[in-house]
C-alpha cells in the first residue's frame, strides 16, 4: 500500500501561484510514477501533469503547459506541483496518484490516490 497526502491548496486570485505537495508513505516511492489530476464540480477527473520514477521526464496536459511544472524529491518521498499564472478554470480538487510503472499514464489507471486538496482561483 502507498498512502498519499496532498497539501497546499487554497484560494488564490487569477494570475497567482500555488505549490501543492504530495507526501507518500508505505512503499518505495522511487518505484512509482506520479501524476496530478484535478476534478471540477460536475466534470470528470482529468490529467494535469506527471513525472517518471526518476524525474527524468515530465508529461503535461496542454491546458497547463508553460504554467505548471512537477518535481519530486525521492529522498523525501514527496512530489510537488508548481502552478503559476492561475486561471479560474484551474479551480478544482487536485489529486496526486501513484503507479508502479516506468511510464506515466495520462488516464486514471493509477494504483493509489490521495484524498485531494481544493484549489480555488478567483477572477
Amino acid at each position: 500500500q502507498v498512502q498519499l497526502v496532498e497539501s497546499g491548496g487554497g484560494l488564490v486570485q487569477a494570475g497567482g501561484s500555488l505549490r501543492l505537495s504530495c507526501a507518500a508513505s508505505g512503499r518505495t516511492f522511487s518505484n512509482y510514477a506520479m501524476g496530478w489530476f484535478r476534478q471540477a464540480p460536475g466534470k470528470e477527473r482529468e490529467f494535469v501533469i506527471g513525472i517518471t520514477r526518476d524525474g527524468s521526464r515530465i508529461y503535461y496536459a496542454n491546458s497547463v503547459k508553460g504554467r505548471c511544472t512537477i518535481s519530486r524529491d525521492n529522498a523525501k518521498n514527496t512530489v510537488y506541483l508548481q502552478m503559476n499564472s492561475l486561471k479560474p478554470e484551474d479551480s478544482g480538487v487536485y489529486y496526486c496518484a501513484a503507479r508502479n510503472s516506468a511510464t506515466v499514464p495520462t488516464t486514471l489507471t493509477y494504483d493509489y490516490w490521495g484524498q485531494g486538496t481544493q484549489v480555488t482561483v478567483s477572477s
